[in-house]
């Protein structure tokens, strides 16, 4: 999810878990022959990540599943969804297994090609998970994606810059950003895409409002959404153009004291040798006495229909290793990941990871990406919408009327 997801969609998926459900299968010829012979049963997961993050998984869950005989390989696949749709239902050719983002569920739901999660574990192995991610991975109430890690939005501020303590209400944030920002100077209290839909979410769904609800309705002209988008736009008339080089350069550049992205801008906050702290959007109140909400994403496996037939005992046994907390550790300690099994954070190290326990605080508050298939076509309208009042100056309701026609239209063509 990265710049992709904060500029397109924004980007960063859900749910699984453990013990095998149901009565044992009738094992295929092939199957029976490789237990039989002792033979290694593999089980393929196809993805479109980072090479580093499945080498850790990898090679924690095969140590896992050793003595079962059973083992993990993942196979890079660019254009995932689009490799999904020509290989989901090719036995021969495609993956058992798959593993991406949870905003792409939806889309696969509805071709047909996924076996649910409960096919394999049981409900009682969920427990360790964040029930935010379990939800990221639910689509028209069954499980498909079984969660592995999350992200999502942070306040990450310059500690050198940043005068006295940070502020626990957006309304204090504001007077803040009023007496430290400068913008015939060039200097900001705090950047953010602030007419980037995803960038603008934890104040949308922080005011009860929403881009699209669970039945694909647009909530442009909501009127929640209208309130959150008046009160955004008083943050960004503070925060200069609000494009994604802009603020990341006026930070890294020490020309802004804070910035709200994601964790995919840490490594260039290392590079540039700022001195910084990260905390969650969550610790920001909101006037109406919410928590504000960021979006999540959530990366979790997803398993092919034909793998039930001939894998599901393999299957189920890299199910519960992906989703232990072993798993989870490692994510976090060796990848920076911040995991969907709670236990991990009980980790000392783990613990002491002050990005990773800012995130575990914003998923108590955070909701998943809606992962249904008319999403895609919300970013334009949505951003269309805070360009015109937050750039152009247009009324806000109008604005709002204006767009969400334009959104119901683009769904409608869908169909």
């Amino acid at each position: 999810m990265k710049r992709k997801l904060s500029i397109l969609l924004c980007g960063t998926l859900a749910a699984g878990m453990l013990t095998a459900c149901g009565g044992k299968k009738e094992m295929t010829g092939s199957e029976t022959n490789a237990k039989s012979t002792g033979e290694e049963e593999t089980v393929t997961i196809w993805h479109d990540g980072d090479e580093a993050i499945m080498g850790v998984i990898e090679d924690t869950v095969n140590k896992k599943i050793a003595d079962e005989n059973v083992s993990i390989k993942f196979e890079k696949k660019t254009g995932l969804t689009d490799q999904l749709k020509l290989y989901g239902n090719d036995q021969a050719n495609g993956p058992d297994m798959y593993l991406y983002a949870h905003d792409s569920l939806g889309m696969l739901a509805e071709m047909g090609i996924l076996a649910p999660v409960t096919d394999f574990i049981s409900a009682d192995d969920e427990a360790d998970l964040l029930p935010m991610t379990v939800e990221a991975g639910t689509y028209k109430d069954t499980q498909y994606v079984l969660p592995l890690y999350y992200e999502s939005l942070l306040f990450i501020y310059n500690k050198d810059l940043w005068k006295g303590a940070l502020p626990k209400t957006t309304d204090d944030l504001l007077s803040y950003m009023k007496e430290n920002t400068d913008v015939d100077a060039g200097t900001y209290a705090v950047v953010n895409q602030h007419s980037t839909a995803y960038n603008v979410a934890p104040v949308i769904n922080g005011f009860d409002g929403y881009i699209i609800d669970k039945d694909a309705k647009p909530g442009l002209d909501d009127a929640n959404t209208i309130k959150a988008v008046e009160y955004n736009k008083k943050f960004a008339e503070l925060m200069g153009e609000g494009d994604y080089d802009t603020c990341n350069t006026l930070f890294n550049e020490q020309k802004a004291q804070a910035i709200i992205g994601g964790p995919w801008l840490v490594s260039g906050i290392k590079d540039a040798g700022i001195n910084y702290g990260i905390c969650s959007l969550a610790d920001f109140t909101l006037p109406n006495g919410k928590s504000l909400a960021p979006y999540s994403g959530v990366q979790g496996v997803g398993i092919l229909k034909y793998a039930e037939e001939n894998k599901k005992d393999a299957i189920t046994s890299v199910l519960k290793a992906l989703c232990s907390k072993e798993t989870g550790v490692a994510l976090a300690k060796e990848s920076n990941c911040a995991p969907a099994n709670q236990e991990a954070y009980k980790d000392e190290e783990v613990a002491a990871n002050e990005m990773i326990m800012a995130m575990k605080t914003t998923a108590e508050s955070a909701e998943p990406m809606p992962n249904i298939p008319q999403m895609s076509v919300m970013w334009g309208p949505a951003e269309s919408m805070l360009a015109a009042v937050n750039k152009s100056g247009e009324d806000v309701e109008a604005s709002a009327e204006k767009y969400q026609e334009e959104a119901e239209a683009a769904i409608a063509d869908m169909q």
